[in-house]
């Protein structure tokens, strides 16, 4: 009967490490992919941006001397990520297969004029950038017209400023909930062994002494738990590089181990303070309250 008891007693508390390793696994997850993300951010923000692109139109009678020039000496330039150049054939075919229909074929000439597409970097981006970047373009002989949209331009930096805000807002708001949970989940846990630590008093044993097993466990709980969620983390980023390669990447090493360096320092120190604090809650607690 002993014997049963005891394995009753220990199933249960596997169970309970079980309940709080998961628990604190599934936290350290969110914390884990909200950190990815705005490690990210600025690398999403960066994508949106330099994939708008401004044209140079360019006379019609431009040389094709001319032109080659003016594209070199804009992909020379540290502002510009890259350069296209789309010819009056190209042009026409272009909005030909965006039409559905040949307009040449009515009007008997080709009106569209050559361009260079040019990409910036990100950082060149603002609208006020834009703009000196047009003053420059304008100064050539062979630009008949620089076109960008503006009002597109404008939208993508407000948003991304708004983004940004909100994305720190609800990263703060997380840690906070995550930091609460972890702590309960761990005060429930030190609260079910207070008749233990109770007794372990009765017997002579210091705090520190009391203390050590305690902290020692929540420092492998933390652990284990901040490698569950790493495997998760890494399954779920797996995925979405497959979906969306172009949005996110998992090449830079550095920044993921980094991360996964993060969830496990997180892991532990949380849980060490939790467990801290909630052992000397009932070092010093008295008999009568135990039962509250």
């Amino acid at each position: 009967m002993a014997k049963y008891q005891e394995g009753i007693s220990k199933g249960r508390l596997r169970s309970s490490y079980f309940t709080q390793i998961v628990s604190i696994s599934l936290v350290l997850f969110l914390l884990g992919l909200l950190g990815f993300v705005l490690i990210n951010a600025r690398e999403l923000s960066d994508y949106f941006r330099e994939s708008l692109s401004f044209s140079v139109m360019l006379d019609e009678d431009s040389k094709e001397a001319d032109i080659r020039m003016l594209q070199k000496d804009l992909d020379a330039k540290q502002f510009v990520k890259s350069t296209e150049y789309i010819s009056k054939e190209q042009a026409a075919e272009k909005l030909r297969e965006e039409l559905g229909e040949d307009f040449l074929s009515f009007m008997g000439y080709n009106p569209l004029l050559p361009s260079i597409d040019v990409y910036l970097f990100a950082d060149y981006t603002h609208p006020d950038s834009v703009l000196n970047i047009e003053r420059y373009l304008m100064e050539y002989d062979a630009v008949n017209e620089v076109y960008f949209q503006e009002s597109f331009l404008h939208l993508i930096n407000e948003n991304v400023s708004k983004i940004s805000a909100i994305l720190l807002v609800f990263s703060g708001l997380l840690l906070f909930i995550s930091l609460t949970i972890i702590n309960n989940t761990i005060r429930i846990s030190v609260y079910s062994k207070r008749f233990l630590i109770r007794t372990m008093q009765l017997v002579g044993a210091t705090g520190s002494f009391i203390r050590k097993p305690f902290l020692w466990r929540s420092v492998i709980h933390g652990i284990i738990a901040a490698l569950f969620s790493i495997i998760l983390l890494m399954s779920i980023l797996y995925f979405v590089e497959q979906e969306y390669y172009l949005l996110f990447s998992l090449q830079d090493i550095g920044l993921l181990l980094s991360l996964f360096g993060g969830i496990v320092i997180i892991g532990i120190f949380i849980n060490l303070i939790s467990t801290f604090f909630s052992v000397n809650k009932y070092l010093g607690i008295s008999e009568d309250k135990l039962y509250y």
